[in-house]
């Protein structure tokens, strides 16, 4: 349960931010035996990969802040972000220990899909209540909420990578959150006279 909840936590937070859990993975591959990576990716720890994370990250965060930018970052942003976190799902020590098992050792790429499939579930959403968090607040939301999806891609992977099993009450939180903003997205949309 552990293995999969590690994937789980760095897939979501690829879907918020791609470059952070990415960066997260690769330090600590780099400079601790924290994270071991897989013989194939090993590339993650190298200088240049860390380099180029780390310029794309700069350029998510500053552009991620700026309203109608943002959009525009996400629409970019749909491709890489499902493919970071089927990266850091297959390059946490937690996928490599998952290759004990015969079955995956014949199914190597599931660990990876899975991993495509959680960040662009997150990714969606993150897309689709920008714009409207955007329009609710004239502009003046979008920096907050990118801070805060940022800090919460941090933290995710942090508590993915450390504490597992926070990564369920983290994960609860998120949708929480997500259904609330829906549920009054909704009711404002259908005014004060709808029932």
């Amino acid at each position: 349960m552990l293995v999969a909840l590690t994937g789980i936590g760095l897939s979501t937070a690829a879907g918020l931010n791609a470059y952070i859990p990415f960066l997260v993975v690769a330090l600590l591959a780099r400079f601790t035996d924290v994270v071991v990576l897989p013989s194939g990716l090993t590339w993650m720890e190298s200088w240049w990969a860390i380099g180029i994370g780390t310029v794309l990250l700069v350029a998510d965060v500053v552009l991620d802040k700026v309203p109608v930018v943002d959009s525009v970052n996400d629409a970019i942003q749909t491709a890489i972000r499902p493919l970071s976190g089927g990266i850091v799902f297959a390059a946490t020590s937690a996928a490599a220990d998952l290759e004990s098992s015969t079955w995956v050792q014949e199914n190597a790429w599931v660990p990876f899909v899975a991993g495509v499939v959680l960040a662009a579930i997150v990714h969606a959403g993150k897309a689709t209540v920008r714009p409207a968090v955007n329009a609710a607040t004239f502009g003046v939301g979008a920096p907050v909420v990118s801070t805060i999806e940022d800090g919460t891609s941090f933290g995710l992977s942090l508590a993915a990578v450390f504490v597992p099993l926070l990564v369920l009450a983290l994960l609860v939180a998120l949708v929480v959150v997500l259904v609330t903003f829906r549920r009054r997205r909704r009711a404002a949309t259908r005014g004060p006279d709808a029932s």
